[in-house]
């Protein structure tokens, strides 16, 4: 089954959270907080402004967003869980930082 957001909604998956902390403490399952970060899997067109045209969004599939703790809601498709939400629910897109000796 193939899933298709409407308007300004996506789709994403949530990226895992890390098992150990700094100090190397194992985080038990039922202690681990749910990720603000995922992927998106799956972008819409996008809203319709007043004139009646639409919007294009500014994140697309692939992207690493960070999203409020309770934005969203989650679904199950194909066995995985993933969240439904509107863009405006992104905090933000996070970029991979390229590295200085590489760009020299």
């Amino acid at each position: 089954m193939s899933f298709r957001p409407l308007h300004d909604r996506i789709l994403v998956r949530r990226v895992d959270s890390l098992e150990k902390t700094k100090g190397g403490i194992i985080i038990p399952d039922t202690a681990k907080e749910k990720p603000s970060e995922g992927e998106v899997v799956a972008a819409g067109p996008g809203a319709r402004n007043e004139a009646g045209q639409i919007q294009a969004l500014d994140v697309k599939a692939g992207d690493r967003i960070l999203f409020g703790k309770w934005s969203g809601t989650e679904i199950k498709i194909n066995g995985e869980d993933l969240l439904i939400m509107k863009e405006s629910d992104v905090l933000g897109v996070i970029e991979a930082q390229v590295d200085q000796q590489q760009a020299a």
